[in-house]
C-alpha cells in the first residue's frame, strides 16, 4: 500500500516529507465529502448519502442515530446526530424526531444509526423503531426515503431490501 506523504515545516524553515496518519486521511475524506454534502445540494442517489453516513458513523464506538432532513426538492436543510447511546443501543423519541423535523420544515428525511459490532443486519428492535418513526412522520406528511444501518464497512438499506 502507498503511503502518501505530507509537506511539513518545521522552526528554522526546514521542509520534511513525513507520512498523512489515518486521521488525517479520514479528515480530509470527511472533508472532501462535505464539500458535495452541503445545504441546499439535492441528494441525486441514495449512494451519495450511503457514503456520507459511513464517513460520518463507520468509526464510532457507540450507537448514533443520524438524521438527514430534506426539503421537498430533496435538498439538504441538515444532517445532524439526533440521538447518542451505548455501544449497543440508542433511544430514539419519535416525538422528538418529529419536533426536530417540523422546527426544519423538512419534508423528508433519511434515517441512519450504526452498529459497532460490525453486523449490518436489523434487529427487531431497529425493524421497529422505523415502522414507528414512518408512522409518525406520516402523521405531519413528512416522508422517511431510507435507513441505513452502517457498520464498519458494511451497510444495509431498509429502501433497498424492500423494507419501508
Amino acid at each position: 500500500m502507498n503511503i502518501p506523504f505530507q509537506l511539513h515545516e518545521l522552526p528554522g524553515h526546514f521542509l520534511v516529507l513525513r507520512p498523512v496518519t489515518e486521521a488525517e486521511i479520514l479528515a480530509m475524506a470527511k472533508h472532501l465529502i462535505a464539500q458535495q454534502f452541503i445545504r441546499g445540494q439535492a441528494l441525486t442517489s441514495p449512494d451519495d448519502a450511503r457514503e456520507f453516513l459511513m464517513l460520518e458513523l463507520a468509526h464510532l464506538e457507540h450507537e448514533v442515530f443520524y438524521c438527514i432532513f430534506l426539503d421537498n426538492q430533496h435538498r439538504i436543510i441538515e444532517a445532524e446526530a439526533c440521538f447518542q447511546g451505548t455501544i449497543d443501543s440508542a433511544n430514539v423519541y419519535p416525538r422528538e424526531l418529529v419536533k426536530r423535523t417540523l422546527q426544519l420544515n423538512a419534508r423528508a428525511v433519511i434515517l441512519a444509526h450504526n452498529h459497532p459490532s460490525g453486523l449490518a443486519e436489523p434487529s427487531e428492535a431497529d425493524r421497529a423503531i422505523t415502522r414507528k418513526l414512518i408512522d409518525a412522520l406520516n402523521l405531519v406528511e413528512v416522508r422517511v426515503l431510507d435507513h441505513f444501518i452502517i457498520a464498519g464497512i458494511e451497510q444495509f438499506s431498509f429502501a433497498e431490501r424492500g423494507l419501508l
